[in-house]
Parts: structure tokens; C-alpha cells; sequence
């Protein structure tokens, strides 16, 4: 079930697929959120662990960083695409009104490009910490937590998310399919995943301050201080998410089944989702009244299918066919 880098899992794939589906979903009700108390728990909740699990699972596909196309690979795949969508949600911004003048800002990425500058970063900081092995992760903890107390930190290059989510990049890394197979397919994973999941989710819906204070630490690209800590209490808290986050990516992942379905295939075509679901999310902002859109907040089974068909659509082979110019830089689909 867990193969070797280079070969196609179907157990990963659905991983994938169900993340980018949480991904998409999450975007969806983020503009609905504030009004509907179950819609701003479970956001949250999806937040707390589905953009570390992506990064996870892309740190575990990264163990072939010694090889000399390693780097060429990662800027031709996602440096180059980051550039690209860039300068096209500069001018999709400038269109639909939510900037006044028309300005390539390469250093300031747009909205979820974050995850590309700093996939390039992670893929980048591999020659060294990939060296360090277990005692690298250790060092990227430190880091992590270290640099919330830096004030000036935030979404310029992307360095906050690059360094708060940077372990759970290494961490994939670390893991083998040994690893995986020990702790998401013994015995008792699935039941103590069920637990897992039901006791935070329980824990988000219970508490309601702590989902109003989560959301921003969630994100990783603030500072303590710009989150209301200006104590040293910020860094015991980040640990605490550290370890609340792994054990939830666990709990995920101990759930997912190996076997292939309808819509295992796009978990092979993320990336055509990720970059291209938000223009049809912020279309319909920019269209559609406010008042007609929080009409919505309480259709959540309309709300999991809009998801779902933007999913199968973005992630179909006709969207990869025509949009791979610009997403793989191919002439073509395979």
C-alpha cells in the first residue's frame, strides 16, 4: 500500500483527493462562516489540519532530493507556476475591483499561492536539513516557534507559513512506508482515529472562544504578538498545536481506505484544483450579494456538492488537458 516515491499509490491518492475536496470546501464556507456557529466549527476544524497534512504528504514524496533534477524539477514545477498565477491574480484582482491599480508584486503572494513559494522553500531547505534527519526536525520546531516572536513577520515571501509549517514538511519527509504502515494501519488506528477526530471536533464545537482564537494561529502567518500574545506563552501554545496537529493528521489518515474509486484520479491532478478553484470562488464574491450568498450558510449539503463538482471538474481530465501549458508547463495532457 504505501509504495516508494516514485510510484503511484492509490491510498495516497485518495488522501489527496479528500484533502483538496476539504480545501475547496473550506473556501467555500469561509465567507459564510461568521453568521453560522457550526460552519465557523467546522472550518476550523478543517483548518487545524488539512493544509499540514498537504504539506506532509508533499514532504513525503520529496525523498529524492540528492538527485541533480531535484532543484531544476522544482523550479520548472512550482517556482515557475507560482510566477505565473501570480501575475494572473494580479490582473484577475485588478479586474473584479479588489485592487485599484494594476501591480505585479511577485514577493507578496496572492491568496493560496503561499503554498507554492513555500513548497519551493521546503523542497530548498531539504539539502540541508534532509542531512540533519530527526535532529533537523527538531531544529525546525525550534524555528517554527521561534519565529512568531519576530513582529515583522507575515505573508512577504511567505516566511511566516514557510517556517510554521516547514515540520510537518520534514516530518513527511522522515517518514517511510514502514512508518505509515505502523501507525495508520494497526489495530487500533481506526478506532482511536475515530476518537481523535470526534473528541476535536467536540473540543472546536464546546468551545467557542477557542475557535475565535484559533483561526488566526491556524493560518500560521502572523506573529504572538499580532494575535494578542506578548508574552512567551506564544511558543508553549505553537508547540501544543504541533502536537495537537500530528495527532489529528494521524487520525485522518489512519481512516482512509487503499482501494480505488471514481474520483481516486484526481487525487493525481491537486494542483489543477488548488490553483484554479479560486477563481470560481472569487467570482461568485464578486458577483453575488452578500445577502445572497449568507442565504447559503445553512444549505450544507449544497454547500459539500458545490465543493465536490468544483473538484470533479478541475480535477477532470478535459481542465488538466487545457490548462497544463500553464500549470505543468506540457504542450499536452498524458
Amino acid at each position: 500500500m504505501f509504495v516508494a516515491a516514485s510510484n503511484r499509490s492509490l491510498y495516497f491518492d485518495n488522501v489527496k483527493f479528500i484533502l483538496i475536496f476539504l480545501v475547496v470546501f473550506g473556501h467555500v464556507i469561509s465567507p459564510l462562516k461568521e453568521g453560522e456557529s457550526f460552519l465557523y466549527t467546522l472550518y476550523s476544524f478543517i483548518f487545524l489540519f488539512h493544509m499540514p497534512a498537504f504539506i506532509m504528504i508533499s514532504g513525503y514524496f520529496s525523498k529524492g532530493y540528492q538527485k541533480k533534477v531535484f532543484f531544476l524539477r522544482s523550479i520548472k514545477k512550482i517556482l515557475v507556476p507560482y510566477l505565473i498565477f501570480q501575475m494572473i491574480y494580479s490582473v484577475f484582482y485588478y479586474l473584479n475591483g479588489d485592487e485599484e491599480k494594476l501591480a505585479f508584486n511577485l514577493l507578496e503572494p496572492h491568496w493560496t499561492l503561499w503554498f507554492l513559494l513555500s513548497l519551493f522553500c521546503w523542497n530548498s531547505l531539504l539539502f540541508v536539513f534532509g542531512k540533519w534527519r530527526w535532529k533537523g526536525l527538531l531544529i525546525a520546531v525550534i524555528l517554527g516557534v521561534l519565529v512568531g516572536y519576530y513582529e515583522g513577520i507575515g505573508s512577504y515571501l511567505s516566511l511566516s507559513r514557510t517556517f510554521v509549517f516547514f515540520p510537518y514538511f520534514l516530518l513527511g519527509f522522515l517518514l517511510n512506508k514502514e512508518h505509515m504502515r505502523k501507525i495508520v494501519r494497526s489495530k487500533l488506528s481506526v478506532p482511536l482515529g475515530i476518537g481523535v477526530l470526534v473528541c476535536t471536533f467536540a473540543l472546536f464545537a464546546w468551545n467557542s472562544s477557542l475557535i475565535e482564537e484559533s483561526v488566526s494561529w491556524l493560518l500560521g502567518n502572523a506573529s504572538y504578538a499580532s494575535m494578542g500574545i506578548e508574552s512567551a506563552v506564544g511558543g508553549f501554545i505553537r508547540l501544543g498545536q504541533y502536537f495537537m496537529t500530528a495527532l489529528v493528521i494521524f487520525s485522518f489518515l489512519a481512516l482512509i481506505p487503499s482501494k480505488g474509486f471514481s474520483v481516486t484520479m484526481i487525487g493525481q491532478r491537486t494542483l489543477y484544483v488548488y490553483l484554479l478553484h479560486g477563481f470560481i470562488i472569487k467570482i461568485i464574491e464578486t458577483l453575488v450579494p452578500d445577502e445572497t450568498l449568507s442565504s447559503y450558510s445553512g444549505h450544507y449539503i449544497l454547500l459539500l456538492m458545490f465543493s465536490l463538482v468544483i473538484c470533479l471538474i478541475l480535477g477532470s481530465y478535459f481542465i488538466k488537458k487545457y490548462t497544463s501549458p500553464l500549470i505543468e508547463l506540457k504542450n499536452s495532457a498524458a
